[in-house]
């Protein structure tokens, strides 16, 4: 298990769909495949919000699907867009008022400048009064101002910070020196 069981895991116990969209889009099913162990958590909260919505990438094409054949309100042509287009048309229509959002790794199809535009939409959604949990492998998301750091390895879940994050330190070290990772992969 990993960030990704935690996330879906999480948005069962909320009452979202495990596979994605909001808790209105339940009959979005592709296979099960979640641990489904969501429904034995007890969630404690405040006032529910109006709104809340899981964002997950592994599953989005499928969503987009679904939304086009359920249109609601707005009908978006999510097909018709790139991954990343599609991320952030989400975000955009789905992911823009208070609520609890749910995202297990939004940044998968996004460029380095598209990830800061969602490490400012996090940053917003939080300064409005949101609440947003991400599952991310991203250092620029990982960044985002104010947010609490949680990192999941062999030893569980620890708080962390920014710059002791595993993948922050194997980036950089990337970043410094890409070759001694080539040769480790590439020996013959």
């Amino acid at each position: 298990s990993g960030k990704s069981t935690v996330v879906e895991t999480l948005a069962e116990a909320y009452g979202l769909n495990p596979q994605g969209g909001s808790a209105l889009g339940q009959s979005f099913r592709i296979r099960e495949s979640e641990p489904g162990v969501g429904g034995d958590l007890i969630v404690v909260r405040g006032v529910r919000p109006r709104w809340s919505y899981f964002l997950r990438a592994d599953t989005m094409h499928q969503l987009y699907t679904y939304l086009e054949q359920n249109p609601g309100k707005s009908a978006n042509p999510f097909h018709e867009l790139s991954h990343g287009e599609g991320v952030l048309e989400i975000l955009r229509t789905r992911v823009n008022d208070e609520g609890f959002y749910l995202m297990d790794e939004p940044d998968a199809p996004l460029s380095f400048v598209a990830s800061l535009g969602l490490a400012g939409v996090l940053h917003d959604l939080a300064a409005a009064g949101s609440q947003v949990v991400v599952a991310t492998h991203s250092p620029v998301v990982a960044a985002v101002p104010g947010a609490s750091l949680l990192e999941l390895g062999p030893w569980g879940i620890r708080p962390a910070t920014w710059e002791d994050l595993g993948l922050v330190v194997a980036w950089r070290q990337f970043m410094r020196d890409p070759q001694p990772f080539f040769r480790h992969l590439f020996e013959a």
